[in-house]
């Protein structure tokens, strides 16, 4: 079993320019995510998983029935949010956040280089996987979801799934087999039209009525900041007036939902913008959709709370956030 901890942090935002008018709609469907279950051929949205670690994911992601790409790709970010350095304070270390008792019990050597090393990712992924696995082969004849019991055991141990007949009824176990299938919306490529936000216009209106405030970098619109927002910080406070706690920072905020294409974008998605098109962890700028190609964005130092296009070169894509993918974000330290 492993700690649900995350070592890091991540810097916060720039961005970019011009100005126009628009009107924004109101939406009244609600998003509804499903659990899990593997077994499935599962795309990976675009960027969500680093490239350095997409193919290792795309590949043992696949290894059993009740796992796929996307859900290992969750429960890898709510570990150690992708950083194979990640030591938690009791001791669980690497991307997978391996327990070194655990570890010695079920690393394999994921590379063929002949040695199984818990910090490097080319190991520990495909052991991730591969305990997954062997849990859920213990559990197997269990009834319910194979993958929600699968989860269950990663969390609880095998013996109390089976001793239940299903997910034990321990708090912590329950969130976190929700924790990680609501967390795999966020890393699989959408199938099908991503139902809108019901709380679209109440956030737009918010960003809104701070057109023209002053950017402030780390700003959120606190009276010691003086109602002044950096790009996050901006998208955050508007979020919030709907009664949804969005990370401090937007690569993490990309998570906080599924990821509708450009095609599909509708007013009060986010949009999100890097140097890096390949990893959502280099994101460095967001903003709040508006319609028209355009959003609403605290830019840069200097500059002002205001429209700009997103059709720039450096656009990353987008996030349609709901409420249970908010919440199943893991809490990171600020640095």
């Amino acid at each position: 079993m492993r700690r649900f901890w995350v070592a890091g942090g991540v810097g916060i935002g720039l961005c970019l320019s011009f100005l126009g008018l628009l009107v924004i709609g109101t939406y009244s469907a609600a998003a509804g995510l499903v659990g899990s279950g593997g077994g499935r051929a599962v795309g990976l949205a675009k960027g969500a998983v680093p490239a350095r670690y997409q193919s290792l994911v795309q590949k043992w992601g696949n290894l059993c029935e009740a796992l796929n790409p996307a859900l290992l790709a969750a429960q890898l970010y709510q570990e150690s949010g992708w950083n194979p350095q990640a030591r938690s304070p009791v001791g669980a270390q690497g991307i997978g956040q391996f327990m070194p008792g655990t570890w010695a019990g079920h690393g394999i050597d994921g590379d063929g280089d002949g040695d199984r090393d818990v910090w490097d990712p080319a190991d520990a992924i495909p052991s991730a996987a591969t305990y997954d696995c062997e849990l859920a082969r213990y559990v197997r004849k269990v009834p319910g979801n194979p993958t929600a019991n699968m989860l269950a055991a990663y969390n609880a141990g095998a013996y109390a799934v089976i001793k239940y007949g299903g997910v034990p009824p321990y708090r912590e176990t329950q969130n976190y087999v929700k924790v990680i299938t609501t967390l795999q919306q966020s890393f699989a490529a959408p199938v099908g039209r991503v139902a809108p936000s019901r709380q679209a216009a109440t956030a737009i209106d918010f960003a809104q009525r701070k057109l023209g405030t002053p950017y402030l970098w780390g700003g959120e619109g606190t009276p010691e900041h003086r109602g002044r927002f950096d790009c996050s910080g901006l998208t955050q406070a508007a979020y919030r007036t709907v009664g949804i706690e969005l990370p401090r920072v937007a690569n993490d905020q990309y998570n906080a939902g599924p990821h509708p294409s450009r095609e599909e974008l509708l007013p009060g998605d986010l949009v999100f913008f890097s140097d890096d098109l390949t990893d959502s962890r280099a994101i460095r700028h967001v903003g709040l959709y508006v319609g028209g190609g355009y959003m609403i964005n605290a830019p840069f130092t200097g500059a002002v709370i205001r429209f700009d296009k997103i059709d720039t070169p450096d656009y990353f894509g987008a996030t349609r956030v709901t409420e249970d993918g908010a919440e199943a974000l893991p809490t990171r330290p600020q640095v």
